[in-house]
Order: C-alpha cells, then structure tokens, then sequence
C-alpha cells in the first residue's frame, strides 16, 4: 500500500484537510471527488469552508472501520489534489 501523505488515521477514520486558493478551485476538487467516489461507490463525509475541503473516509457497512475501500479513495483523492 503507498503512502499516504494528507491522511492520518483517526478514530473518525482516515481524515485530510486540503486548502486551495479559492472557493472555486475548491469546490472542482470536490466535484472530482464526488465523480470519482461515485465509480467506486464509496462515500466521503465532506465539508467545505470556503478554500478548505475537509474529508473523512470510513466504512460503516464494516462496522465504522477504515477498509481498503477507505485507503483506495484516500490513495484516488490524494492524485486528484497533485493534479491541482
């Protein structure tokens, strides 16, 4: 498994805060990631403060754990915000 570098693992799950430089570049971000989470079928709790995308992956179905879909996203999401 690769490293994560903006995760960390919390007792809320795998969470990262990325910062943009304004809302508009934030909220493509999450547009991607909703697309993204969407193919996967795997959901993130989110929210959005302006240029702050806060995201927190955990799998409820598995009895509120971190699984490998969790680490799949987080690996995806971390790429889309390389990209950026």
């Amino acid at each position: 498994m690769d490293k994560l570098v903006h995760f960390n693992v919390t007792e809320q799950g795998l969470t990262a805060e990325f910062q943009f430089s304004d809302f508009s570049e934030a909220w493509g971000f999450m547009s991607k990631v909703a697309l993204c989470a969407e193919r996967l079928q795997h959901h993130p709790e989110w929210s959005n403060s302006y240029n702050v995308v806060r995201i927190n992956l955990i799998t409820y179905e598995a009895g509120t754990t971190i699984t490998h879909k969790d680490y799949e996203l987080a690996l995806l999401i971390e790429g889309m915000y390389k990209e950026a």
